[in-house]
This record gives structure tokens, sequence and C-alpha cells, in this order.
């Protein structure tokens, strides 16, 4: 375990984690600076490459991405998703979450828990790797998007499963879409960090995608807030460019050679 990995521990119901994602070199430097923790997610196969889900984003994409990521980022713990598929026994999760740490010098690998994979948690801990877990709504295993621990019964079940991961050797888990309740009961029976997206201010700390707060990716469900209209901007310069290019304002003399 890290130096990066105490400190976020150590955060644990003292400071809140504050969490982004990155897909970039140039917007993993900005939010650095910020970040506690920035995660490499499998969200850019939505957010970057326009696909429905997250389910046919590879590795190599991920990798690729990460590589990136890692030239902008020095103060975060660097986190990147094991994508689907890419961890379906604990011998090709080893290998395949070493050979993301080596190739794009990541601190940590996700995973998305089912509750068949736990042993792949504690397989990754065992091999010296740092694993965040990540329970609820999970977009690798569930195609139905729903609040999960809502129901008593739900409840029980995602503390175990929280529990169990913590014993398996996770560093924290992303909380995802699961109710105010559950998700503070979770975080107050588990001695890891739990890192919310639409589970409520109850826990340890917060993640959403960088390019929904800044208004890029026009999804905008209501655990989002975005806080930046950057399309509109965007198109504005955009514009302004096309009207210097036809009205042949640009290139000027101080444009050109």
């Amino acid at each position: 375990m890290n130096k990066k990995i105490r400190n976020i521990i150590k955060k644990k119901g003292k400071i809140k984690i504050v969490c982004l994602t990155a897909y970039s070199k140039n917007i993993g430097k900005i939010i650095d600076k910020y970040c506690d923790l920035i995660l490499v997610g499998d969200s850019m196969a939505n957010v970057l490459y326009g696909m429905k889900n997250t389910h046919k984003i590879d590795l190599e994409t991920i990798e690729n991405h990460s590589k990136a990521v890692r030239l902008g980022v020095k103060k975060s713990l660097l986190v990147v998703d094991m994508p689907k598929g890419s961890y379906k026994n604990p011998r090709e999760a080893k290998i395949n979450a070493k050979s993301l740490i080596k190739k794009t010098g990541c601190d940590a690998v996700k995973i998305e828990n089912n509750y068949a994979n736990l042993n792949i948690v504690s397989s990754l801990y065992n091999s010296g790797i740092n694993v965040m877990g990540h329970i609820g709504f999970t977009p690798q295993f569930k195609k139905n998007f729903k609040i999960e621990g809502v129901t008593s019964n739900q409840q029980l079940k995602l503390i175990n499963q929280a529990k169990k991961i913590e014993l398996a050797g996770a560093f924290s888990i992303v909380l995802e879409c699961i109710s105010k309740k559950t998700s503070k009961k979770i975080t107050e029976s588990i001695r890891i960090p739990t890192i919310g997206i639409g589970s409520s201010e109850e826990c340890d700390g917060q993640i959403l995608v960088t390019d929904d707060i800044l208004g890029l990716s026009g999804f905008y469900p209501k655990f989002v807030k975005k806080y930046i209209n950057s399309e509109k901007l965007i198109k504005k310069a955009v514009k302004r460019y096309s009207n210097d290019v036809k009205s042949k304002k640009f290139p000027s003399k101080k444009n050109s050679f």
C-alpha cells in the first residue's frame, strides 16, 4: 500500500475525498490540483466513443488513455478501471492488472463487484495490487438502471457485500446510486472510505464524470451538477473562428510567418 492510498484511507470520516474522471493529459493536469483521486473510467466508452454502454471498451484503449492521464497527474492517486471481460477469473485478473500498472504507472485498479467475484479482489490484493471496489448499480453487470438499497433486504445485502470487499483487501469502495440511508449505514459499517456517485453526502467522498460537470456530455441525471456550460462556450469560440476565416480576419499578420 503506497503513501497516497494511506492518505486516502486516513481521510475517512474526517475530510471529504474529492474524485473526478480523466481520459487525457490536459484534463488530468487541470484537475490534479483539486482532486485526491483521479479515475480513468470505462465511462470513456459513453463519453468519448459514443457507445451505448461500457461493455465493449477494451483493455488496450483503457491503457492508452491511462498513459496520457499519467503524464498530467502528479499529486492525485491515479486509479484505472478494469474493463468488462478483463477480470473473469483470478489468473486473468492478475495478468491484466499487472499489465495495466506496468504500462500506465497507475496506483490502483478498480473492478465492479458482483456477489461472485470477491475472490478476484483478494487475489489481486494478495499479489500486491491495490484494488478499489464498486457496488450498487454496476454498469458492467446490470443493464437496467435502478436505485439500490431501498428495501431492508437490499440494504443488508449491500452492507454485507461491502464488508466482504473490505475483508478481501480493497482500500475503498465506490457506491453508485445507492439510497441515502443505505449509503450511510455502509459508510458507518466499514473502515475503508466510500466514494459516492448518486449516493448522497453520507459517503466519505464523491466522484463524478468530469465531462458531466463541465456540461459537455449531454448526460444530466439527478445526481449530476453542471458547474459550467462548456458546450456553449465552445460553440461561441468555434463560431467566431468560422466567421474570422470566412471574412479573412484569420490568419492575420501576427498569425503568419
